[in-house]
Formats: C-alpha cells, structure tokens, sequence
C-alpha cells in the first residue's frame, strides 16, 4: 500500500479504503453458509496447520514465478494466469449464490459460468478502476469465504502471522514485492484496488510513472490486504459458532467475528497514518495483528468458557 505525501483531503480515499475492507468482510460472512452448503473448501482438513504452510509455500513458488516472468518480459502469462484464476473465483461466488435460488444444477453451472466469463472478459477489454474495484469485490469476498471455511481458528493465526512476517520482509527487506506490485500493475488487473483523487482520474490511461515530486492521482490497496484479514473474520465466525451458538450477534455474525473486523480497522488507521507519510508500508503486519487482537479481545468479551479456537 503506497501514496505520495499529500494533504488533509486525501484521508477521504483512506476512509473508502475502510470501507471497502468492510464490505468485503461482510459480504465474505454471507457467502461463507452457501459455499459451504456446496462444499466449496480448499482443504480436507481445516484444523491443521500443515494447510498454512503450504498455503505459504504456493505464494513463494507463485511469486518467484511471476518475478521471472517480469524479469523475462512475459507478462502475457501474468495476465493469462491471474484472468484464469479470476474468472474461477468468479464461477465459485456466482454458483454459491445461485444455489439459493430454485434452479437446477446445469441451469447454475451455464449461468454463473456465462457471468463469468462475461466479466473476466469485460475485465481484460476495459480495465478501468471501478471495473477493477467491483471484481476486486467479488473475487475478495469470494477468496475470503473459500479459505474462511477451510481453516480454523489456528491454522488461519499461523498463516497471519507467517504473512505479516513474509510482508515486511518483502517490501522493507528485499524490496521485491515493490518490484512485484509495479511489474504488475501496468497489466491493469484485479490485484488492487484503485481510489482516485477525482472522478477525471483514468487507470487506463495512468502511466504510473511520476517525476520527482509529482503526486499520484490514486491510491493503491493490496487486494490481500482485505482478503488476508477477512480469512479470519470468516473462520472465527464459521467455525467458533459450531461449538457455541449463543456467540452468534445480529443473526448472522459471532462476537469474536465483529472484534475481528473492529481490529481490522484499528490496523488499518495505524497503517494510514504511516502511508501518509509518503512511503511504501507493507499492509500485513498492522492488519494481521489488528484482526488477531480483535479477536481475542472478541473472545473474551464474549463471556467466560468461550473457546479461543
């Protein structure tokens, strides 16, 4: 997550950021009950935590894997790849919800396959930020619900504090994450979301590349930034009100689950502070402890003898 050194009036993209954080979160716990109705989990296992070790070790492969294809200039197998798991991610979430509704089986596959489709396309021909930042909602959401249902409590803690760790090592260390986000961004994809300064602002047409002193005309977020977080909102809320229902809050969400969400937004304002500033910040570290914190302090005020995990 980055910015240039800008004024007072930039802390309104920052609140949208929150925002959207949100709304990923809370439509994640809607999909969480129908993905799992369809068996839509990642894992067969949820409780171990071998699962957040290999989840780790898909993201080193695959980021090793597209910084050779930068370094290569093949970008065209960047884009192929992350389209493919676009428009898959998008299937998932559309079949989830139409299996809501009295359909037949085919029936949901045609559709939410054709919507799909229909999108990943509209994604490729018009990448323009507010195409960018809807898909972005959907697959985040829909990533967020998947590995929600399929990790528990633990797992997901293991896989949060690795992330923070790998994060902060790779923007303030190697650096290479800085270099991974510019690589890419030029592919104009779903891998960010993009809050303009003004409504002229076009992502298509953003050179991204500024002079000395320039501002950018948009802010940037990580489209891990809200899924990471979101994992444990999700599996707190999924898998703590199995083993205790009278933790369930507003009908459809857990205690722990809101102090997650609440601590995803107290990191994400210690994270904003600093971003303002005018430097890369690497996201993990503030929003991973923020929801981890959140959580726990969910947990107890929920009452004595509730389960941490």
């Amino acid at each position: 997550m980055s910015s240039e050194k800008t004024g007072i009036k930039d802390y309104a993209p920052m609140l949208v950021m929150a925002g959207i954080i949100l709304v990923v979160q809370i439509t994640a716990l809607l999909l969480a009950t129908p993905m799992n109705a369809n068996d839509m989990k990642a894992f067969e296992n949820p409780e171990s935590t071998a699962n957040s070790i290999f989840y780790i070790g898909i993201i080193l492969v695959f980021t090793f894997l597209l910084l050779m294809a930068i370094k290569r200039n093949m970008q065209w197998i960047i884009q192929l790849t992350i389209l493919l798991a676009v428009g898959a991610t998008m299937y998932y979430v559309f079949y989830a919800l139409l299996s809501l509704v009295d359909i037949s089986e085919m029936t949901n596959n045609v559709i939410s396959a054709l919507v799909a489709a229909v999108l990943t396309v509209l994604l490729y021909k018009f990448p323009e930020w507010y195409v960018i930042n809807i898909i972005g909602l959907i697959i985040g959401a829909g990533a967020s619900a998947i590995f929600g249902i399929s990790l528990s409590i633990l797992p997901v803690m293991v896989l949060l504090v690795l992330l923070a760790v790998y994060d902060a090592i790779s923007v303030y260390k190697t650096k290479h994450m800085i270099d991974l986000a510019e690589g890419v961004m030029d592919l104009r994809l779903p891998i960010l979301f993009v809050i303009p300064k003004h409504l002229r602002y076009s992502f298509i047409e953003d050179s991204f590349k500024k002079e000395e002193g320039e501002e950018r005309e948009a802010f940037f977020m990580g489209l891990g930034d809200a899924i990471m977080p979101t994992i444990l909102v999700v599996s707190a809320n999924f898998f703590l009100v199995q083993k205790d229902a009278t933790l369930q809050f507003l009908g459809f969400i857990s205690y722990p689950a809101l102090g997650a969400m609440i601590g995803t937004i107290a990191g994400f304002v210690i994270l904003s502070i600093l971003v303002m500033k005018g430097k890369p910040q690497a996201g993990l570290p503030f929003l991973n402890s923020g929801v981890i914190l959140g959580y726990i302090i969910g947990v107890l005020a929920s009452g004595p003898g509730t389960p941490f995990y």
